[in-house]
């Protein structure tokens, strides 16, 4: 069957607009910060903003390694003709291991019967897998005991069939200011020290040691090591420091907006969706937007978010999302004297209107959730 052209992204309303220069910004830097390798994390599309444009851009812009969470996602990158060196987070089943093999992954491992599955099917397949040594310091997720490294590194360093890459650990509290956090973040860090330590006493090669996650970027120096692997900091947020304030300038990638499609009058004493949830206190205009919960617009916004008017040749204005969100729809109460127009572009959230951060504070949680939640049918436009 024969195709048509490939739809542009522009011409949907909602559209998800990707500052790729601002990444650059970004990695440059947490490079200027730190002195040291970064890996970029490219894991769910790149937390939302497309993983293989995102991971091309990184590598440009003078990130070593990148990360990924499923051997999906790694084979995507691949599939883009990406050779650099990925990082796989997550364990995967037994059934994918030949595969993460053949797509040269470097997985994290931190235990014996995971590590003998890697080394049989890079023996199957006539390679010397990459791993890194996962210890727990206490995030209690992945990873062997501080205690049992080195007798895993052993393990790896003698193996034909496997090479000891790096040696990592996560920190499951760094982007907190509270005073048990930092004592707890600088306990794991002295546990995974002193693991690190005990290989190299051993006669082993650790690889590239690795610990820093976002908030270590920020806060620790001691966590910087011989990588660093920031995740929602190189998309624009950064942990605030004990004053409330942002511990790095980077900046945000994503912009969310949609359009008007719909202008109606609606009556006082008239209601909006689902439920009835809003009624009209006074006559005023109604604009809709085809943009719902479908799309990773939080139905918890209901009635609860001031989205940005932007009329041609006027000055943006902000106006309440009224009534439920819908599915593929939401509305806002535009008011009575409004001088938008249909089509005008409305800001959501980036660009004009606050950043992903401040929606995440709206709804009590992460920017990360935020940008993730924004799907697959949101065309993003990436601006170099």
């Amino acid at each position: 069957m024969r195709r048509g052209p490939a739809p542009d992204p522009a011409s949907r309303a909602t559209r998800a607009l990707i500052h790729l220069d601002h990444l650059k910004e970004n990695i440059a830097l947490v490079k200027e910060k730190t002195g040291v390798r970064v890996c970029a994390p490219v894991k769910a599309n790149a937390y939302g903003h497309g993983a293989l444009a995102v991971a091309k851009t990184a590598l440009a812009a003078g990130a070593a390694y990148l990360a990924v969470a499923t051997v999906e996602e790694g084979e995507e990158l691949r599939g883009g003709g990406i050779t650099a060196p990925i990082i796989l987070l997550s364990i995967p089943l037994p059934e994918e291991i030949d595969r993460l093999i053949a797509l040269d992954l470097e997985p994290l491992a931190g235990d014996e019967e995971y590590l003998a599955a890697l080394e049989g099917a890079a023996a199957k397949a006539g390679k010397r897998a990459a791993v890194h040594l996962k210890i727990d310091t206490g995030m209690g997720r992945i990873g062997c005991r501080p205690g049992g490294a080195v007798s895993l590194a052993a393990r790896i360093a003698k193996s034909p069939s496997l090479t000891l890459a790096g040696t990592a650990t996560h920190l499951a509290a760094s982007d907190s200011p509270a005073v048990e956090d930092r004592a707890f973040t600088g306990r794991q860090l002295e546990l995974f020290s002193a693991a690190v330590e005990a290989v190299k006493a051993a006669g082993i090669d650790p690889g590239l040691v690795h610990a820093a996650n976002t908030g270590a970027v920020a806060f620790y120096r001691e966590a910087w090591f011989d990588m660093v692997r920031p995740g929602i900091l190189l998309y624009g947020y950064a942990p605030a420091d004990g004053e409330g304030k942002p511990a790095m300038a980077v900046k945000p990638l994503m912009e969310l907006s949609s359009a008007l499609v719909f202008i109606k009058e609606l009556k006082k004493g008239e209601t909006v969706s689902y439920g009835r949830t809003w009624t009209a206190a006074e006559d005023t205009l109604i604009g809709t937007l085809p943009l719902g919960y479908a799309d990773g617009l939080s139905r918890r916004l209901s009635n609860n978010w001031t989205a940005l008017i932007e009329p041609a040749g006027d000055a943006p204005v902000p106006r309440p999302l009224v009534g439920r969100i819908c599915m593929d729809q939401c509305m806002v109460d535009l008011g009575r004297d409004s001088r938008a127009r249909r089509w005008d572009r409305v800001a959501i959230f980036g660009g004009p209107a606050p950043h992903a951060g401040v929606m995440a504070a709206r709804l009590n949680t992460i920017p990360y959730e935020v940008t993730c939640g924004i799907s697959g049918r949101v065309p993003r436009i990436y601006m170099e």
